[in-house]
């Protein structure tokens, strides 16, 4: 979805053509992966980070494409809402000091686009969700003025019918609301983590990515509260899942957003598979390019949002690669405690991808997903089942069972000790001390009675003095 379209209405034999070029993509995909051409160099990691502008009043801002322009900064691109954009990074080989550089990079270009913000009377913030965003302002008047967005909106609204998409979500307190457009989606921000890798270790990855998908959540709620309302420690899952749905609930392996259908057992190809098999199109723009670019595979998978998602790349000189896209983190609260998360997600990944006895033949995906949704909705709280099928809550597994495991992964990748220690201390202490993000929002808010302005006033104060959100005062 990060590429822009030409067009925004499409015919049917748009449509046709389209699904002819996909499925020759589709093939050559299998053929070039049974055939090993894809490339085998790995551990190369990179992000996105999605973040909100916010004017003097603490309400967003839809200034992003005024913002871009004098940002002039490449690395720096819109998002669906004018009040979101995001931030993406320069990809880095995983050894060495690459957490330290990572940090220093996106440190810099985060004061870059703070300054400018700060010129044209608006701040920037880093969190799951905004407080005080409301409904009504998630409104087509505030959507990007891209093509992409434009057609995505229309494809969903015409394959619904017209019926309007309807959030339900059951949490501390619950919301029942429809709403008419794909707007919904810009009120989620994350902080999305990619990690390319080789082809022969690509599954292994995947599965990994998926059973780390849980543990790393429950460390990292960060969204609470939508329109007011107090439900999950991280609403965003449900509310993205919601908010571009076209098939009926009873499809849960039709939806546009969900944690995917199974781990994969030979081949990354089985995920795109199952995508060109169960999910319609939704923009058949038709591409000048050689099937070597899979450049419609890449625009229709880019439509289907798995929280673990893989991802077709090309390295410099020209190799297609896979990626995988862990997106299940928001935004925030602050660059140290991203770094803290990126860290926790590379370590378990590697320690699980490298294990002799596959962990996927240990824990069913099933309870891969059932950790995920409790992750989501009670963070630290949550109960989780691990190797020995015994329910233990997120807080016990992370201390005794996961930080041991991520240590030993960054150990394996030749990450620099003190990076180590760093950021995977972070981790330890915020939930030693139990104070995730979504904790921190809600304390604040219930101790000082606060009201939604208060509580971003506050949320920024604490974000801009860059301390991680265990260290937050309340």
């Amino acid at each position: 979805m990060g590429q822009e379209i030409s067009q925004t209405h499409f015919n049917e034999q748009t449509f046709k053509e389209y699904h002819r070029r996909l499925q020759n993509e589709a093939e050559l995909l299998q053929t070039q992966l049974a055939q090993g051409r894809f490339s085998n160099i790995g551990e190369i990691c990179g992000y996105e980070l999605e973040f909100w502008l916010v004017d003097h009043n603490y309400f967003p801002s839809p200034i992003n494409q005024a913002f871009l322009t004098r940002l002039n900064n490449p690395l720096v691109v819109p998002e669906l809402s004018c009040f979101n954009a995001e931030l993406n990074g320069t990809p880095l080989p995983l050894r060495g000091n690459v957490l330290s550089a990572i940090s220093r990079e996106l440190s810099q270009n985060w004061r870059q686009c703070q300054e400018v913000a700060y010129e044209m009377d608006s701040v920037l913030m880093m969190v799951g969700i905004l407080p005080t965003i409301r409904q009504k302002d998630l409104c087509l008047t505030n959507m990007s003025d891209l093509k992409r967005y434009r057609a995505l909106n229309d494809q969903v609204v015409m394959q619904r019918e017209g019926r309007p998409l309807r959030i339900r979500i059951k949490g501390r307190e619950n919301l029942d609301i429809n709403h008419p457009d794909v707007m919904l989606e810009a009120a989620a921000t994350s902080f999305q983590i990619h990690l390319q890798c080789a082809q022969n270790d690509a599954v292994r990855y995947f599965n990994a990515s998926i059973i780390a998908a849980g543990p790393l959540l429950a460390a990292a709620g960060n969204s609470p509260f939508l329109f007011n309302t107090d439900l999950w420690d991280e609403t965003r899952v449900s509310l993205f899942e919601q908010s571009v749905e076209i098939v009926d609930e009873s499809k849960l392996e039709n939806h546009r957003v969900s944690f995917g259908q199974g781990y994969a057992r030979e081949s990354l190809f089985e995920c795109f598979a199952h995508n060109l098999a169960t999910h319609p199109v939704l923009l058949p723009m038709l591409m000048d390019s050689p099937p070597q670019q899979f450049a419609h595979l890449r625009l229709h998978n880019g439509t289907i949002w798995r929280w673990v998602r893989p991802l077709i790349g090309f390295d410099p000189d020209g190799t297609p690669h896979l990626r995988i896209e862990q997106r299940v983190l928001p935004a925030g609260p602050t660059i140290v405690d991203m770094m803290a998360n990126a860290a926790l997600y590379f370590g378990l990944a590697r320690f699980l991808a490298d294990l002799s006895d596959a962990p996927e033949s240990r824990l069913s995906f099933k309870q891969a997903r059932n950790n995920f949704y409790a992750a989501a909705r009670e963070g630290l709280h949550a109960k989780m089942v691990w190797w020995d099928e015994n329910a233990t809550d997120a807080k016990t597994l992370l201390l005794e069972e996961i930080l041991p495991m991520a240590r030993q992964g960054l150990q394996s990748l030749k990450i620099d000790k003190f990076d180590i220690d760093y950021h995977l201390g972070i981790i330890e202490m915020r939930v030693q001390s139990g104070q995730t993000g979504a904790v921190w929002q809600r304390t604040y808010r219930e101790k000082h009675q606060a009201d939604n302005l208060q509580l971003v006033a506050a949320y920024l104060e604490r974000q801009s003095d860059g301390a991680p959100v265990h260290e937050w005062d309340i």
